[in-house]
């Protein structure tokens, strides 16, 4: 049972990761020069890293949840 938490956690750990590096590529896309004021550059690169991890964070999150609902399954029969 022990080892089974440290593997869930260690895909949990990954996972997230993954999905932040992610939205981080995906937000590199969207243009957001004309909504940011000039000279804030150290303030918009926050907001890049904030958005990254709340929309990574949240689809890792479903990501997982769907993982774990699937492996429930089998329990239904």
């Amino acid at each position: 049972m022990i080892g089974g938490l440290g593997a869930e956690a260690a895909v949990g750990i990954f996972t997230h990761l993954i999905f932040i590096a992610l939205a981080w590529w995906a937000l590199q896309a969207l243009n957001f020069d004309k909504l940011l004021r000039a000279g804030r550059v150290l303030q918009a690169r926050i907001l890049y890293i904030m958005l990254s991890i709340v929309i990574g964070s949240a689809v890792s999150n479903f990501f997982l949840d769907y993982l774990l609902l699937s492996r429930q399954l089998q329990h239904i029969f």
